[in-house]
């Protein structure tokens, strides 16, 4: 069947507004990309600092990904995960080339929500308790399983009575933290980069002693490496940056460049608990998505990950000094190409005038603004993108109360 080209970025919003869910309103029809760029239907070109949110690690049509997809689609598409393939050998053993120790096993599936809920069962498994502890501000995913230990009300009390007992902690709070972990606790789940919560980033000490005090207690500590993983804060995993060791780590999202893939990385300890048949899934694993993924971990292995730090240092040094001459700029916070600007406002106007100056981004919370481009963002990029902030925050300068 052949579909004829849409006439316009309009066209395409208005049938898709016929049949989708009504949960967003999009505002773009975006039909094309080139490295850190996306062309609209009307053929408007915008630069990319939003990445599917932090999912497009090699930007748009990546060469080596276009490659490794269209080449496996020729070979093998569908193989459960209770059959070896090739592809997902390959792939495994990269990716165990790149995580830290002890982590050494995976279960793949399909989304980052997914490897939350997967890693919450495993902790159950070991431990054969059933409380958890996140962080205030945390964000581990929408779905039944692991919405307990997401902390924005409006997402968890509307399905309330929830699965699991979450207790929530100040993130970076030593005294809270101590207190929480007693010996109903399966595991502590923290994301060692808020995302979605306003891009923080968990100071070293406080994971250190979420390490120790998991260890002492018999408890697990799972890390949430869903946006912050895969490179993104120029390690592979960004709980490495505080030398601790992890129990489980959480992958999705940038993993596999924009093909759907979840991954919960374990130690051998943890795999052992579950019991045969305990866990499964159809998708998860499928050599498409491990021929996606594998491509992107070539490219880590191969020099991107200190671009990332390199890149990432050059425009956080270029937002820092926005800053220092911006007075509506409360603070410039991140690492590698995780950054989030808070200002003193709301962030919506500030948005939209930088999508008018020709860059997307998107936010953190009502007051920060996030910028989570392509792993291969360059420096001329990261110019390109303080440039139209500038600008952005000039036609919006009449605006503004404090928030």
């Amino acid at each position: 069947m052949t579909h004829a080209t849409p006439a316009s970025s309009a066209d395409i919003l208005l049938r898709d507004a016929r049949h989708h869910s009504g949960l967003w309103q999009p505002r773009h029809a975006f039909v094309r990309g080139e490295g850190c760029y996306l062309i609209d239907a009307d053929g408007h070109r915008y630069l990319d600092l939003m990445a599917g949110i932090a999912v497009a690690s090699l930007g748009h049509a990546h060469p080596a990904l276009v490659e490794a997809v269209s080449r496996q689609t020729e070979r093998l598409i569908v193989a459960p995960q209770n059959q070896a393939n090739d592809v997902r050998s390959d792939f495994l053993e990269a990716l165990f080339s790149l995580a830290p120790d002890p982590l050494n096993r995976a279960f793949l599936c399909n989304s980052g929500s997914e490897a939350n809920e997967g890693a919450l069962k495993w902790a159950r498994a070991v431990t054969g308790r059933s409380t958890f502890v996140a962080a205030k501000r945390g964000f581990s995913g929408r779905t039944l399983g692991v919405l307990p230990l997401t902390w924005t009300a409006a997402y968890r009390e509307p399905f309330e009575p929830l699965a699991h007992q979450a207790r929530f902690v100040r993130f970076g709070d030593l005294e809270e933290l101590d207190a929480a972990i007693d010996d109903t606790v399966a595991a502590v789940m923290l994301e060692p980069v808020q995302g979605e919560g306003g891009m923080h980033p968990a100071d070293t000490a406080y994971l250190q002693e979420a390490w120790r005090l998991t260890r002492e207690r018999g408890a697990l500590l799972i890390m949430d490496e869903v946006q912050s993983g895969a490179g993104r804060t120029g390690r592979f995993l960004a709980h490495e940056h505080a030398g601790i060791e992890a129990d489980i780590a959480t992958m999705a999202k940038g993993l596999a460049g924009g093909v759907p893939i979840g991954a919960i990385l374990m130690t051998d300890t943890v795999a052992a608990a579950m019991p045969k048949g305990g866990h499964g899934t159809t998708f998860g694993g499928n050599p498409l998505a491990a021929a996606a993924a594998l491509a992107v971990l070539e490219e880590l292995r191969g020099g991107l990950l200190e671009h990332v730090e390199r890149v990432g240092a050059y425009l956080k040094q270029r937002l820092e000094a926005l800053a220092s001459e911006e007075p509506r700029i409360r603070e410039v916070r991140g690492i590698g190409l995780m950054i989030g600007i808070e200002f003193k406002e709301k962030v919506a106007p500030i948005l939209n005038a930088l999508e008018a100056e020709g860059v997307l981004a998107i936010n953190a919370g009502a007051t920060v603004l996030r910028m989570v481009p392509p792993l291969i963002f360059t420096e001329a990029q990261a110019d390109e993108a303080v440039t139209a902030l500038r600008a952005a925050l000039a036609a919006t300068s009449a605006a503004t109360p404090e928030a």
